[in-house]
């Protein structure tokens, strides 16, 4: 007749706390990578910014296979990546200059 405890009443699990820490860590990195993006100070910043955005996208997909259990998520996150790195790359040559 006591009060139950919150592990009762939750039922948490390993995985499932693994998840809200890894959530968590990309969380912070998204604001992290913001602020970097919004307050530069040089363009090179904000590719850079970029560039880690696309990563952080690409691993949040990764991320997605994992806790929904499904490879395609796999092959998605290999496409993105692939496209984030070419994107980021036609944005340093259009902001820092390159070849024309």
């Amino acid at each position: 007749s006591g009060v139950p405890s919150l592990m009762q009443i939750v039922q948490i699990d390993a995985i499932s706390t693994m998840q809200f820490i890894s959530l968590l860590l990309v969380g912070g990195a998204v604001l992290l990578t913001l602020l970097r993006f919004l307050i530069g100070p040089t363009g090179a910043d904000r590719v850079v910014a970029t560039d880690v955005a696309g990563v952080i996208a690409t691993v949040s997909v990764a991320l997605a296979a994992l806790f929904f259990g499904s490879a395609l998520y796999l092959d998605l996150a290999l496409l993105f990546g692939v496209l984030s790195f070419v994107g980021v790359i036609a944005l340093a040559r259009t902001m820092l200059g390159g070849r024309r």
